[in-house]
């Protein structure tokens, strides 16, 4: 009797299966790519005026996967369609070692600044007035993949900004005096933010002005946007796009590019 049932079991699932045939899915990449490369508009602020002093080392020669940090940024971003022109933010100095980038149109170099804020305002003057988007990523951010450049690019284009990022995981407690814990901070509405984030020139602008005239401080692009009372669109990235900033952080993204790369030999 047992087999008797087992064997309608699996008569009837057979069926279902071909009545209901799975939805076919697009590749992820092609599906990422379509919408932001609809025009040439993109301009790309690359902020690599920080020194790596955890680094023991100026960032621009820090190497990885056998090449500067700041390479892999850059190879990326003039690798994808949409990006019309790139703002190597870095000081003057360094600017030598570049000279194979310069020969790209596209390149152009802004002076870093005391801050992030005067670092991103320099870059983003030396954008062309007819970029739709500036799109501003952190060179220390060197594992930022396409799908997450394309997603965060479409947000922007719908919302007027748009930030990667991708929701706390661990535990955050909060402390008023770095000796005790105040409280238990409620994680489920907290997001960590990367790089790149995406706005719009004009808006960007509007809240530089605002920001100098009252003069504020703020730690990343997307607060500028706030400072206005726009909204801003949060872009789920990957948790891979770590900050490379020390020795340890350099060994787990050589290890994540190694994974990426057996997993494209497959």
């Amino acid at each position: 009797m047992y087999c008797k049932l087992f064997a309608l079991l699996i008569a009837t699932c057979g069926a279902f299966v071909a009545r209901s045939p799975l939805p076919a899915i697009a590749p992820r990449r092609c599906a990422a790519r379509a919408a932001p490369t609809a025009a040439a508009d993109v301009a790309v602020v690359l902020l690599a005026g920080g020194v790596g002093s955890r680094m023991k080392a100026d960032r621009p020669k820090q190497r990885l996967a056998g090449k500067p940090v700041l390479y892999h940024s850059l190879d990326l971003f003039l690798g994808l369609e949409g990006v019309s022109s790139l703002v190597l933010v870095i000081n003057e100095q360094y600017r030598g070692e570049f000279a194979p980038y310069a020969a790209d149109g596209r390149v152009t170099f802004a002076d870093p600044g005391a801050e992030r804020q005067d670092s991103v305002r320099s870059g983003l003057d030396a954008c062309p007035a007819d970029a739709a988007l500036v799109c501003i990523h952190d060179a220390a951010r060197p594992l930022v993949t396409p799908e997450e450049i394309f997603k965060v690019i479409g947000d922007a284009r719908d919302h007027g900004a748009a930030v990667l990022g991708v929701p706390v995981k661990a535990t955050v407690k909060e402390s008023d005096d770095g000796e005790f814990v105040l409280r238990t901070v409620d994680r489920s509405r907290l997001w960590e933010v990367h790089t790149p984030q995406v706005i719009k020139p004009a808006l960007l602008r509007e809240g530089f002005d605002k920001v100098a005239k009252e003069g504020l401080e703020v730690t990343d692009d997307v607060s500028i946007i706030e400072q206005l009372g726009l909204p801003v669109k949060l872009t789920l990235g990957e948790y891979t796009n770590l900050k490379v900033t020390t020795p340890d952080d350099m060994v787990v993204a050589t290890q994540i590019l190694d994974q990426r790369a057996a997993a494209a030999a497959n």
